[in-house]
């Protein structure tokens, strides 16, 4: 399928109606599926929001089947925040949640990520895919080194998680000058099984899609997990060098390709 004959088309928010059905999109996934909430979450009009969306950059994918005019056009988003644009906002989002200091001061240009969703229609084709290559050209058009963001399990159940949390932490614990680490007080440690007594498989069954995508791009963890109990997850933050995922991109994306 050529990207002419393609129901979607992937581009940043242009106008309100976009950003507003983004959020319509958030509040489906992360309100009425998932069980969060938040203090500007508009249940009445049905939008996850939040005081950042001003200073991200939306990327939405839109179903070109589907009225501009109405709030049902997008049916996956993604924000995005560069590095220069965290003064205005005060801080980055995931600041509240880890302490960003190697990254920070790294003198690297960032870009924070969030806030990713794909419609339940739309899972399991290749929404995701166009999520991911309008991703890979925002961060190649601005000259992006270092992607980061927190993405979450969901669930605050750590018994429960304590078998992927362990894994990511054994085998994916990010390099020490991008180490970012959990706050207190909703710190959580992520080494609570020993290595030995995992199982890689059962441990990835476990594991969202999301975070496996990243890792699979040569991502890594911070240190430690924090649990949201707002928005009913226990997150970790991602993070990772593009230089190192350039490569692990052609790769993931030429092997996407031959299998779509």
């Amino acid at each position: 399928m050529t990207a002419e004959d393609s129901p979607y088309i992937l581009r940043l928010a242009t106008t309100a109606n976009d950003l507003t059905a983004a959020q319509r999109l958030r509040y489906e996934v992360f309100v009425v599926e998932l069980g969060g909430t938040g203090p500007l979450v508009d249940h009445a009009a049905r939008l996850e929001r939040d005081a950042f969306d001003p200073f991200f950059d939306h990327l939405v994918l839109v179903d070109r089947r589907r009225d501009p005019a109405g709030l049902d056009h997008v049916i996956g988003a993604y924000r995005v925040l560069p590095g220069d644009r965290r003064a205005a906002a005060g801080q980055f989002y995931s600041e509240s949640e880890y302490d960003l200091t190697p990254l920070l001061a790294s003198g690297r240009r960032l870009l924070e990520l969030g806030r990713s969703c794909v419609h339940a229609d739309h899972r399991g084709g290749t929404a995701m895919f166009h999520l991911w290559n309008g991703l890979a050209d925002y961060v190649l058009d601005r000259g992006i080194e270092v992607l980061f963001g927190v993405a979450s399990f969901h669930g605050t159940d750590i018994a429960a998680l304590a078998a992927p949390l362990s894994w990511l932490h054994h085998h994916h614990l990010a390099p020490p000058d991008m180490r970012v680490r959990a706050r207190p007080p909703h710190r959580q440690e992520m080494d609570l099984i020993p290595a030995d007594r995992l199982d890689r498989k059962s441990a990835m069954a476990a594991t969202p899609a999301l975070i496996k995508a990243y890792l699979r791009l040569g991502g890594f963890v911070g240190d430690g997990a924090f649990v949201d109990r707002a928005f009913n997850t226990t997150d970790v933050c991602l993070v990772m060098d593009t230089i190192q995922m350039s490569a692990r991109h052609r790769e993931f994306y030429l092997r996407k390709a031959g299998a779509a």
